[in-house]
C-alpha cells in the first residue's frame, strides 16, 4: 500500500503527498505559492548578463506569438471571434516557449512581488530585475522586428500580413491612456494566472495546456501586452506606419503600469495574502 495512503488522513497533507493521496500528478496552490518564492529568489540572483541574454530570449519569443497572431488577423475570410480565438491560440507559442524553452519576461517576473511581500528578496532586488528584464525583453522584440522586416515576411498573404501589422499598432497607438493602462491590467492578471498554473504542471504537456487558455483569452478579448508591443510598434514603423516614439511611449507606459498592477497587486499579492501571510507567524514562532 502506497505512503500516502497509510499516513494518517487528519494529518496536513502537503505538495506530492496531497497529490498522490488524491490521484492528482499537479503541485496544490499552497505548494504553487512556494515554489515561486524559491523560483523568485533565483531570479533576482542571477548575475547581470545571463539576467539580460534570457530577457533578450523572452522578447524575441512574445515576438513570434505576436507574429502569428498578426499572420491570423491578416485573413480577412475569418470572422471577428476566429480571427481573435485562433490569434489568441497562436500568440500563446509565446509564453510556452518562454516557461518550457526558459526565458525571463517582464509580465511574468512581475510575480516576484510575492517574494517581496514575504521578504524572500529586496525591494532593490525586484526592480533591479524588471529594469534589466524590461529593457531586455525590448531589444529582444525590437531585434525580432528588424529580422522580420527583412525576410519580407510582411509581403505575405499580398501584403495583408504587413497590413494587419500597421492597422494593430495605429489602434494600439489610439487608445486613450486610461483605457490602454486597465487593458494592461487585466492583460497581465490573465499572462500571470498562466504561469501561476505552469507552476502546478509537471510536465511540458502540463505546463501547456495551464498556458493556452489564460494567453488565448487576453489575446481574444483586445488586452494590452507590453512586450507583445514592443515587437507590434517597431515593426509597424519599419514597415511605414505613421507613428514615432511619441506613439510608442503612450502606449507603453501606460501599458507597463497596467502590466505591474495586474501581476504584482491582483495576482502575486492576493496569493501572498490567501497562502503565504497565514504561514509567517508559525515560521516567525519556529525561529524565535
Amino acid at each position: 500500500m502506497p505512503d500516502a495512503v497509510r499516513a494518517d488522513p487528519a494529518a496536513p497533507e502537503s505538495g506530492a503527498a496531497a497529490a498522490d493521496a488524491h490521484g492528482m500528478d499537479a503541485y496544490a496552490p499552497k505548494e504553487i505559492a512556494r515554489r515561486i518564492n524559491q523560483f523568485s529568489v533565483i531570479k533576482a540572483g542571477l548575475p547581470t548578463l545571463t539576467l539580460a541574454l534570457l530577457g533578450v530570449l523572452a522578447g524575441a519569443f512574445i515576438g513570434l506569438g505576436a507574429l502569428m497572431f498578426a499572420l491570423i488577423a491578416s485573413d480577412a475570410s475569418l470572422g471577428f471571434a476566429q480571427s481573435r480565438l485562433l490569434g489568441g491560440l497562436a500568440f500563446s507559442l509565446g509564453l510556452i516557449l518562454v516557461t518550457v524553452a526558459g526565458a525571463e519576461l517582464f509580465t511574468g517576473n512581475n510575480l516576484l512581488a510575492m517574494a517581496w511581500a514575504s521578504g524572500c528578496v529586496s525591494t532593490r532586488d525586484v526592480l533591479r530585475n524588471w529594469g534589466i528584464v524590461c529593457v531586455a525583453n525590448f531589444v529582444g522584440a525590437a531585434g525580432l522586428a528588424l529580422l522580420v522586416w527583412l525576410s519580407g515576411h510582411a509581403a505575405g498573404n499580398g501584403g495583408n500580413v504587413g497590413r494587419s501589422v500597421i492597422d494593430i499598432a495605429l489602434a494600439k497607438a489610439a487608445l486613450p491612456i486610461s483605457e490602454a493602462f486597465f487593458r494592461g491590467v487585466l492583460c497581465n492578471v490573465l499572462v500571470c494566472m498562466a504561469v501561476w498554473m505552469a507552476f502546478a504542471g509537471r510536465s511540458v504537456v502540463d505546463k501547456a495546456v495551464a498556458i493556452v487558455f489564460p494567453i488565448t483569452a487576453f489575446v481574444a478579448a483586445g488586452f494590452e501586452h507590453s512586450i507583445a508591443n514592443m515587437y507590434i510598434f517597431p515593426l509597424a514603423m519599419l514597415l511605414g506606419a505613421p507613428l514615432g516614439l511619441a506613439d510608442l511611449a503612450h502606449n507603453l507606459v501606460p501599458v507597463i503600469a497596467g502590466n505591474i498592477v495586474g501581476g504584482s497587486v491582483l495576482v502575486a499579492l492576493v496569493y501572498y495574502a490567501i497562502y503565504v501571510r497565514p504561514a509567517q507567524p508559525a515560521r516567525d514562532r519556529e525561529q524565535g
